[in-house]
């Protein structure tokens, strides 16, 4: 028991990495090379997420299209890509549902739900991948996958050593920062049973010994 109480508190994973790991997995399974995961492409697709909060419709699409223009204008600089690394987009996928879904749940039901997302996913131009997910506070969430058919680790370059600028909410695949803000806790543990977890584990410690 005292393992699994361990192994609970000690977890600190990246649903937008999981959601990566998935597209590759798909890919693979039909024999298409895996995708670079793109940090760059990761913080853009959360930038572009970030920008349509609150336009999810009932029936689980974004209502919302930013301008070409805003990657380059905005989202790479928000992100700190550096622009002569800036590549092709292209492709992306975007998805929102009114409570949070773990990576294979929101893959199946949120992002690929017809078989146009899914030969998208299978592209064989792309060569690299971004995903980003944010929640809107008392909203919904929100997903983007970003593909490119760019160089790895030559286009979409993170200033600061691939650091790039720390993002204030939500998560992004590749990333070297914890997810942020209100994805914490359903990504996570919520802050109650990670109470309770901490109770238990300190009466097995001391309080039995």
């Amino acid at each position: 028991m005292l393992r699994c109480i361990f192994y609970i508190l000690l977890i600190s994973g990246n649903p937008a990495n999981d959601l990566v790991d998935i597209i590759n997995k798909n890919r693979t399974a039909q024999k298409l090379p895996e995708l670079n995961d793109s940090p760059g492409l990761g913080c853009m697709a959360l930038q572009y997420v970030e920008l349509c909060k609150g336009n999810c419709t009932s029936n689980g699409f974004v209502n919302c299209k930013p301008p070409e223009d805003d990657f380059t204008e905005v989202f790479g600089p928000n992100c700190g890509v550096e622009l002569p690394t800036f590549g092709t987009i292209t492709g992306h996928i975007v998805g929102c549902q009114a409570k949070y879904l773990e990576a294979s749940l929101a893959f199946s039901h949120v992002l690929v739900k017809d078989s146009k997302a899914l030969s998208l996913i299978r592209n064989k131009s792309h060569t690299e991948v971004g995903v980003g997910l944010v929640g809107a506070r008392k909203g919904s969430f929100f997903w983007c996958i970003l593909f490119s058919d760019g160089q790895t680790n030559s286009t979409f370059v993170l200033e600061d050593n691939g650091e790039g600028i720390k993002q204030k909410n939500g998560c992004f695949s590749g990333s070297t920062f914890p997810c942020s803000s209100g994805q914490r806790i359903p990504v996570f543990l919520n802050n109650s049973m990670t109470l309770v977890l901490l109770n238990i584990l300190y009466k097995l410690l001391f309080v039995m010994t």
